[in-house]
């Protein structure tokens, strides 16, 4: 593939390289929506600690900071849950160890898609967002997903929440102040679209929010569900884990209580990471 073709950011591939040049076992985060990479710098400081080489991925043409994309909103129209899978699979190809894979919401159902193609050691998706089926849809799903579900335009569009629909969807089990303090540090734009694509994945045949939960090469897989998650309940991650336990590698399930959809950024990070570092050294992932 020319570089020019390439949609492997300057930053990724600093990260794919600095991996490589380390020898160490590489784990890849890929975020959700209403994020971005940086969601990920206090897990990647405590993974490169127990000796791990990190790199956390963008979806196509994301912003590189906070501020910008506030700034430029537009630049997340459109992207579908294919077309960022593609990108994931672009960026650790690059990679000379087959890597581990942590994705939380959608992230959580990118690691799946991309364990599906065969390409991780082991997986942890957290709260992950439902592929094709995964059939209940709890009330709060829909409630929290229907700013965006609720006006078809939005499916080209970018969608910023407001303060109260993060507080519902993501950030219900924290302070008020805390949650504040969430929106005002990691709360970006989002496209429309992956949520539409979710929405329909049981009635679309053509759908890209499906994962083949059957590849031999899937590797071991955890699901976590956060006790109080709105936006995926754990009706929703038990759906995904059943799906996923078909296959013949090692699938597990862990709920933490008390921690809502942002609990990969909000203080209990740290419960949640050691339950993803335990998982990959007891399957044989470990640095």
């Amino acid at each position: 593939m020319s570089m020019s073709t390439s949609s492997v950011t300057a930053r990724e591939a600093e990260q794919v390289a600095a991996a490589n040049a380390s020898g160490r076992q590489p784990v890849v985060f890929i975020h959700g929506l209403w994020l971005l990479h940086s969601s990920w710098d206090a897990w990647r400081d405590l993974f490169e600690e127990k000796g791990y080489a990190t790199v956390a991925v963008d979806w196509p043409d994301d912003p590189a900071t906070y501020a910008e994309a506030h700034a430029h909103p537009e630049v997340f129209a459109k992207k579908s849950v294919g077309q960022v899978a593609d990108h994931v699979e672009e960026v650790v190809r690059g990679l000379n160890r087959k890597p581990a894979f942590i994705g939380h919401s959608f992230g959580g159902l990118l690691a799946q898609i991309i364990a599906g193609r065969g390409l991780a050691v082991a997986s942890v998706a957290i709260d992950p967002a439902p592929s094709r089926g995964v059939l209940p849809l709890p009330f709060t799903a829909l409630k929290t997903s229907f700013p965006v579900l609720g006006n078809p335009a939005n499916y080209g569009k970018a969608v910023t929440l407001t303060f109260d629909q993060f507080r519902y969807g993501f950030a219900n089990a924290v302070s008020e102040e805390e949650a504040h303090q969430l929106y005002e540090t990691f709360h970006v734009p989002a496209p429309g679209r992956p949520l539409f694509q979710a929405a329909t994945a049981n009635i679309d045949f053509t759908t890209e929010a499906k994962a083949d939960k059957r590849n031999p090469e899937r590797g071991p897989m955890l699901i976590v569900s956060g006790g109080n998650d709105h936006i995926v309940p754990w009706k929703l991650a038990n759906a995904a884990f059943k799906q996923q336990r078909k296959n013949a590698n090692p699938t597990e399930i862990e709920e933490i209580p008390g921690v809502g959809h942002s609990l990969v950024i909000d203080s209990k990070w740290e419960t949640v990471a050691r339950t993803a570092l335990s998982f990959l050294e007891k399957q044989g992932a470990a640095a």
